[in-house]
């Protein structure tokens, strides 16, 4: 385990944060944010104030639509709709900023390899190296049918898809060696074109031939990122990703998890643990009894049919059809296993209600609150990072400006006093923050 944790900060362009309903919180002002760039510059000037690794966009690209058959539930709550495309914010804050990194979710789904990369590459040379790529392979049925995708891939063939399609942007990104870009006004030659390679792929699912669009960044490739935790999922982890987010409902399943991702690179041939990041949410009070108060709060004014809604479109199955008090059965689905089994695991054992689950998801996806005064949160975060030995954490906030600005203010002084956070950077690039 490195001497100092990592720490990155979930954010969403959506009426709420993770925290569903936070919209209507008077604390609030994610509505705001929605029309108007100071609200995002100004988190992300706090979070390179707190020398946070990276703002990690999520990003549900199509309105679920799967309990009850509906969207409606979705549309009346503000449940993963609107659905803001993130990639523009990650352009207007880096602006803001000169260190802060940034990773941005895109699906395999509904783009091509191609404009991936030209729209990713593009944020990265921009930034000299500060944005990396959080890469789903589109799980949402939601999705699929916005984007008139006539692909209905089992859960480990989008797997293989999506190997298909890094294979394309690997090309693309390396077709450019560094020195091949000559910019010489006196020859004139702006590229050596003997080097730059074109490219010419045709594979099972994807053809791409074309030169790269973008020129490449300092490292020449964006700093990957990827949260599959089922074997197939983990399998394709190791293969790509530099950087895992993992989403466990508890400590006991943070530790399973971790240990499960280093046999995974063992057997994949990797040298080195790999860099994982735990979801977790602090909520932050003068007392404890006050952050407690706050928690209870939020989660009171949201209905379950809300909840439902988001949860029944992230597992692939209507909620609906339960009893919110029956055992959640860990069920097959085609869409995210991973999250499945998070949502259906307890720490001691026992089995998980559906109303139980629901909790879990009603300020976040299935990740654990961290409750308390700055000290107390501190303290967990410390523990949470020495137990499980994980690379950090991937904050969720609550209500924003003020979930940031609390952590930042009241919790990373404490952090870096005690040695284990950083008190400045000392690269410019993602990939140096993480290293």
């Amino acid at each position: 385990m490195a001497d100092q944790m990592h720490l990155m900060q979930m954010l969403i362009h959506s009426a709420s944060t993770h925290t569903l309903l936070s919209w209507a919180d008077p604390a609030d002002r994610q509505l705001a944010g929605l029309r108007d760039f100071a609200y995002w510059q100004d988190l992300a000037k706090t979070l390179e104030r707190g020398c946070f690794d990276a703002v990690f966009f999520a990003d549900s690209p199509a309105t679920h639509g799967v309990y009850q058959g509906s969207t409606d539930a979705s549309v009346r709550y503000g449940a993963s709709w609107p659905n803001h495309d993130p990639m523009p914010l990650v352009a207007i804050m880096a602006a803001a900023t000169e260190r802060l990194g940034f990773g941005v979710t895109l699906s395999t789904t509904g783009t091509t390899p191609y404009l991936a990369t030209r729209r990713i590459s593009t944020l990265d040379y921009l930034t000299r190296g500060r944005i990396g790529w959080n890469i789903v392979t589109g799980f949402s049925e939601a999705e699929r049918a916005a984007n008139g995708s006539t692909f209905d891939f089992s859960h480990d063939e989008r797997y293989d898809y999506a190997d298909e399609f890094m294979e394309i942007c690997y090309r693309l990104w390396d077709s450019i060696p560094p020195d091949a870009v000559e910019m010489d006004a006196g020859k004139p030659r702006f590229a050596d074109s003997d080097r730059v390679k074109p490219v010419d792929f045709q594979g099972k699912y994807l053809k791409c031939k074309s030169v790269a669009p973008v020129l490449p960044g300092p490292h020449g490739r964006p700093v990957l990122m990827q949260a599959g935790s089922s074997g197939r999922g983990m399998k394709f982890a190791m293969q790509h990703a530099e950087i895992i987010f993992g989403i466990q409902a508890h400590v006991a399943g943070m530790k399973k998890a971790t240990a499960g991702l280093r046999q995974a690179a063992l057997d994949a041939g990797l040298k080195h643990d790999p860099v994982v990041l735990y979801g977790l949410q602090p909520i932050i009070g003068g007392t404890e009894e006050q952050a407690q108060r706050r928690a209870d709060e939020l989660i009171a004014r949201i209905p379950l049919d809300a909840i439902l809604a988001r949860l029944s479109g992230v597992l692939g199955h209507d909620l609906s059809q339960f009893d919110p008090d029956d055992a959640l059965a860990d069920m097959d689905t085609q869409a995210s296993r991973g999250l499945m089994a998070a949502t259906a695991s307890s720490a001691d054992g026992k089995a998980v209600t559906l109303r139980e689950a629901a909790s879990r998801w009603a300020l976040s996806v299935a990740i654990p609150q961290i409750i308390g005064t700055p000290e107390q949160v501190a303290d967990r975060i410390e523990s949470i990072w020495r137990e499980v030995g994980c690379a950090g954490f991937n904050l969720s906030p609550t209500t924003n400006p003020n979930s940031v600005h609390d952590f930042v203010d009241q919790v990373v002084p404490l952090l870096q006093a005690r040695g284990v956070f950083r008190r400045e950077y000392t690269g410019t690039t993602l990939r140096e923050h993480m290293a």
